[in-house]
């Protein structure tokens, strides 16, 4: 009699890296008979693949694994396992202060899940939160072939070497590393054998690239000559790794899409310097204009943290001001809160919660107003739209732009994955509409 297989139920927090991370994990661990599930009480094993990005990271994955503690009585052979940044910062002080946790695993040594699942099946518990010699790519398998859906996320590089004094990731991620460059073509390739037609390429400072020579451009010059990839992106990138070759590719190579992610955080120099970000805003600029040049209808969008420790009235209004410069298509902004063990934590000079409050609420309102004004001057321009999945209306598809513009448009089902022409009518809050064209 065949034995059921088990089944894994994974959480996840946080980047597109940790939604690319849980699906390798659950491919790894399809190798000792797991397949994966969305109903996390029929589970047999539930990780919970954590970010330690935002306020209170830790303790909102305690507040998680305590609700869990019904579901381990009920089901006492239940395995519990956290990975990702959260447990790389955390280590066996997880298992400490959670003893229903059977496995801690860091960003780095998930590929070594299937033997810290065998531990655990013995009686025992697991934690591996080391930075391995081993390359974790190289001793995952190749992905399965089976059908998937048109668009995917593909890992390129990990960790970071700026050091940005606010952030967490060179801690838990670790030093930058490159993965080679046939390596991330052959993945491709399996990808594209199995239905996508769009790829985002990944990293923490995925412009730092260096797995071959030429960097990203090359790279991704490499993957725009397999056939039936249609589309390429990035992200995350860094200002000051913004080569000319990289530049350049967004004005001649057809298949990198005319959107770019390009984070600031600031628009003050004093809290630049503060930050630790190495480079200025005029510079942030002047590198804006060298972009649009390349390809004047490229969408940008970036990042913002708002009453970073210091931050004066003057050097909010300077970041206001590079806003309104730059004109973004879209931003994500955040009020600043402290990551233990980094250097911004340290610092005395906090802003009060009630003036972050307010100038977060000013520069939303910017940010809002420059998307809609984005998302407006699409109307009645033709664009085309890859389709992904039915809409909320019978007879409706959903798709994204080359600019990554959510678009909805009357097509039938069996147009799913395929890049349609779509003349655009309409501009909602987050979305598109559109007609379909012959």
């Amino acid at each position: 009699m065949t034995q059921a297989p088990k089944k894994l139920f994974i959480k996840t927090y946080g980047c597109q890296m940790n939604v690319y991370d849980s699906e390798r994990m659950a491919e790894a661990l399809g190798a000792s008979g797991y397949v994966t599930t969305e109903v996390q009480d029929e589970a047999d094993m539930v990780l919970l693949n954590t970010c330690h990005i935002r306020e209170k990271a830790a303790e909102k994955v305690y507040s998680d694994l305590g609700r869990l503690r019904p579901l381990k009585e009920a089901k006492p052979d239940l395995k519990i396992g956290v990975a990702g940044c959260v447990a790389q910062a955390e280590g066996e002080e997880i298992l400490n202060r959670m003893p229903l946790v059977d496995l801690v695993v860091g960003p780095q040594s998930y590929h070594r899940l299937p033997e810290m699942e065998a531990r655990v099946g013995q009686g025992g518990r697991a934690v591996d939160t080391e930075f391995p010699e081993d390359d974790k790519f190289a001793a995952l398998k190749s992905r399965p072939k089976a059908k998937r859906g048109p668009t995917a996320f593909l890992t390129v590089q990990e960790g970071c070497d700026k050091f940005c004094a606010f952030c967490v990731v060179p801690y838990t991620r670790g030093a930058e590393v490159s993965r080679p460059a046939e390596r991330i073509v052959a993945e491709a390739r399996g990808l594209v054998e199995a239905g996508v037609r769009e790829v985002t390429l990944l990293g923490q400072n995925v412009n730092a690239w260096h797995g071959a020579e030429g960097g990203l451009a090359a790279l991704v010059g490499q993957l725009a000559q397999i056939d039936g990839l249609e589309r390429i992106r990035y992200t995350t990138s860094h200002p000051n790794d913004m080569d000319e070759a990289l530049i350049a590719a967004h004005g001649h190579e057809a298949k990198l899409m005319p959107y770019l992610h390009l984070p600031v955080q600031s628009g003050s120099d004093r809290i630049l310097k503060a930050m630790n970000r190495k480079h200025t805003a005029e510079e942030y600029i002047r590198l804006i204009e060298r972009i649009r040049a390349a390809r004047p209808d490229i969408l940008m969008t970036s990042d913002f943290i708002v009453g970073f420790p210091g931050e004066t009235d003057a050097d909010f209004e300077a970041t206001m001001d590079l806003v309104r410069e730059v004109r973004y298509g879209s931003a994500f902004s955040f009020k600043y809160s402290p990551r233990p063990g980094t250097p911004a934590a340290e610092r005395k000079v906090q802003v009060a919660p009630e003036v972050m409050d307010d100038r977060l609420q000013r520069l939303q309102g910017l940010l809002t107003q420059q998307q809609r004004a984005a998302q407006d001057a699409m109307v009645g321009r033709e664009t085309t739209v890859l389709l992904e999945k039915p809409g909320r209306l019978p007879g409706q598809m959903v798709g994204k732009s080359e600019h990554l513009f959510a678009v909805h448009v009357d097509a039938p089902e069996a147009l799913r994955g395929e890049i349609v022409k779509v003349r655009i009518t309409e501009a909602g809050p987050n979305s598109l509409g559109g007609t379909l064209l012959a």
